[in-house]
């Protein structure tokens, strides 16, 4: 056995039961609904409404099934734009990509590291000059942190322009007071195995416009018309999600502002260890909200620490803890370089944060003894030969 493989695995955000999903998830097999909707299914839609403040919620099989619901809906279709965060996991915009439409990316800001609302009202400007504006803007909240919405809004809601915000990675965190999503026409949310609640898989789209959730919930069961048979006028998808599923979502969201607190414990305990090494800064939070702190996010300066963030990231693999690159920018993605050409506006700061970004293990589980021994791993990088 190699020392290697005697040190038990870090992950970088693994799932945390509760306790109490085992007791839906027994309902769910008692009632014998284990397909596609189900009690459950509408149990839990209706406690993550009531927990968000968000009116209406439909619980789906992805958060980029969400999406592309919600795309759909707005009317999306080919030719059409689509403004999103560059800074971002690839399933905010794929599905624009599945409407025929072309992703344009904006760059990130330094206070939030979200998408920049003065790039998005400059662009808008010059779009409206030539007559094409976009179907969409679709602001990333990152890292468990909310996209300035006001000001996005503010900018859109002259040209009729939907928001759709990507708070996949946010729930729980707080904007102005309200939870992440709320506002927006429409939030979509994940709970793929390394979020902050996890049902081992699924999402849900969620809005205050109720007409727009009974769409998604229409398209997401495969368009099938009422009748005693199988009819079809729409081409739907099988996006709903499972009764079983929505049992753990049902244990999950009861956890839900333990988890927060713990992933902001664990955020102060690495700023302390860390924050005053040369070199190491920590992702902001804005003064409009409060993040989550779903990762924990550093930037590594090479020339100040010592060495860079891959340096960095193979130490602390070399000892069994995982850790990851910021997201790389979707403007830089061979996939829209290539098979979906598309245009970026300027991407500067999200290639910085990307290069010099690094997600440090921050399970809702974590000891005290994980994170000395990921600090410790960190500080003796600076020493390890270049």
């Amino acid at each position: 056995m190699t020392e290697h493989s005697k040190k038990s695995r870090i992950f970088l955000s693994p799932p945390h039961m509760g306790g109490e999903e085992i007791h839906f998830v027994q309902e769910a097999f008692d009632s014998n609904y284990i397909a596609p909707l189900g009690p459950q299914v509408d149990a839990f839609e209706k406690e993550f409404s009531e927990k968000t403040g968000i009116p209406h919620a439909v619980a789906l099989s992805s958060g980029t099934a969400a999406m592309h619901l919600a795309l759909r809906i707005l009317g999306v279709k080919p030719g059409d734009e689509v403004f999103a965060s560059t800074l971002t996991f690839i399933g905010s915009v794929s599905p624009a990509t599945f409407l025929g439409a072309k992703p344009v990316f904006i760059d990130a800001d330094h206070t939030s590291w979200n998408m920049n609302p003065d790039l998005l009202a400059e662009e808008l400007d010059r779009c409206k000059r030539h007559g094409k504006l976009p179907k969409a803007v679709i602001p990333t909240d990152l890292y468990g942190q909310c996209a300035d919405y006001d000001r996005i809004m503010e900018i859109c809601t002259p040209y009729d322009i939907p928001v759709i915000i990507d708070s996949a990675e946010a729930l729980g965190a707080v904007y102005k007071g309200r939870s992440a999503g709320l506002g927006a026409r429409a939030a979509i949310f994940s709970f793929n195995g390394n979020k902050i609640i996890s049902t081992s898989g699924g999402g849900m789209l969620a809005s205050k416009d109720r007409e727009l959730i009974e769409q998604a919930r229409f398209l997401s069961q495969q368009a099938r018309d009422p009748a005693s048979h199988y009819e079809h006028s729409q081409i739907g998808y099988n996006y709903r999600m499972s009764n079983i599923i929505a049992g753990i979502g049902r244990g999950q969201i009861r956890v839900l502002d333990e988890r927060v607190k713990a992933k902001q414990r664990i955020f102060e305990y690495y700023k302390r260890a860390l924050d005053d090494v040369p070199g190491i800064e920590f992702m902001p939070e804005a003064p409009y909200g409060r993040a989550t702190r779903w990762l924990t996010v550093i930037l590594i300066t090479p020339e100040t620490f010592g060495v860079d963030r891959e340096t960095v990231r193979l130490a602390l693999e070399a000892e069994n803890i995982e850790s990851r690159p910021v997201w790389k920018p979707m403007h830089l993605q061979p996939v829209f370089q290539k098979n979906y050409p598309s245009r970026a506006i300027q991407g500067t700061v999200a290639e910085d944060l990307f290069n010099r970004g690094l997600c440090l293990p921050s399970g809702s589980a974590m000891t005290t003894e994980d994170m000395d021994r990921v600090i410790e791993i960190i500080l003796k990088s600076r020493t390890r030969p270049k």
